[in-house]
């Protein structure tokens, strides 16, 4: 079997433009048009782009029918956004009646995906109560194509999807087999939402955005919460907002740890796509997953 590609394969102009096609800069046809100078060796526009795009199966860790693992789909009430949200609840099926320490998950711009499904059962193998509420709820939630769902999630309304995630928050929070404490953690669009979770939940424990927009800089004294902040070394698109935002946040004396991985490009922790890097995103994942141990404790 051929070893999986990784970001090396690529050439870091065509990761910057794969950027920017995923995140909405250009479209689909812009990309392949631009990639087209990229291509060699028989290999086509659209043969690159299927070559950065997720592989599901290849990314998945933790089986939906593991065993070890009580799972289900959930419909919160959000009134004060798109009249409801639905998510993916993951919870250790060892718990049994014990409160669990709570963590919200915030997916990237493609919605509930198989991908961030897979992060909730690997949080609640390691004791969590994971919930993931999927911002595509409104329009029939995750399609199924990556495409499909990119062009959809640009047409939320972002303002009702924001309340739909603090929705999810209060109800994560709420739950009887909770112990009174819940983190949140994100990715790309996620880690933006993560961030300004932490400046509209004065009671959240934990907070860790990985590779996430910022808010406004006056936004920073409004943080209660621990930040665990994980960023990529490759990523101007995100990274040029960080350093006033940093400043900010020690200017209000907020407590955060910043981790910089050198040599990963956004969405390194993603083991879906070349941009995965192995070794950064364990050391980012362990670091997560002790963080959240020491912030929200464990099953009590």
């Amino acid at each position: 079997m051929p070893s999986r590609l990784t970001a090396q394969d690529f050439d870091q102009e065509l990761l910057v433009l794969f950027d920017a096609y995923v995140h909405g800069g250009i479209d689909r046809r812009g990309f392949l048009d631009k990639a087209q100078r990229f291509a060699k060796a028989g290999m086509t526009a659209a043969g690159l782009l299927a070559a950065l795009s997720p592989d599901f199966a290849a990314g998945q860790q933790v089986k939906p029918e593991d065993a070890r693992l009580k799972t289900q789909w959930v419909t919160v009430p959000s009134p004060a956004g798109n009249g409801q949200v639905r998510g993916y609840l993951a919870r250790p099926a060892a718990a049994g009646a014990a409160r669990l320490p709570a963590v919200l998950v915030i997916h990237e711009n493609r919605g509930l995906n198989p991908h961030i499904e897979d992060i909730a059962r690997r949080l609640a193998l390691d004791g969590f109560m994971a919930f993931a509420p999927d911002a595509l709820t409104p329009l029939g939630g995750y399609p199924g194509d990556e495409d499909k769902a990119r062009e959809a999630f640009a047409k939320l309304d972002q303002a009702k999807t924001r309340e739909d995630f603090l929705a999810a928050a209060a109800w994560l929070r709420a739950r009887p087999d909770g112990n009174g404490k819940m983190g949140a953690v994100g990715f790309c669009y996620g880690g933006g939402i993560v961030h300004w979770l932490a400046t509209r939940l004065p009671d959240l424990n934990a907070a860790v955005p990985f590779y996430g927009n910022v808010p406004p800089a006056e936004d920073a004294a409004k943080v209660r919460a621990p930040l665990l902040v994980n960023l990529a070394g490759t990523d101007e698109r995100i990274n040029a907002a960080w350093p006033a935002y940093e400043a900010a946040l020690k200017a209000a004396s907020v407590h955060f740890q910043v981790f910089q991985y050198a040599g990963t490009q956004h969405g390194f922790n993603n083991d879906t796509t070349p941009r995965y890097d192995a070794a950064a995103a364990k050391l980012a994942w362990d670091r997560t997953i002790a963080f959240f141990k020491a912030n929200l404790g464990t099953a009590a």
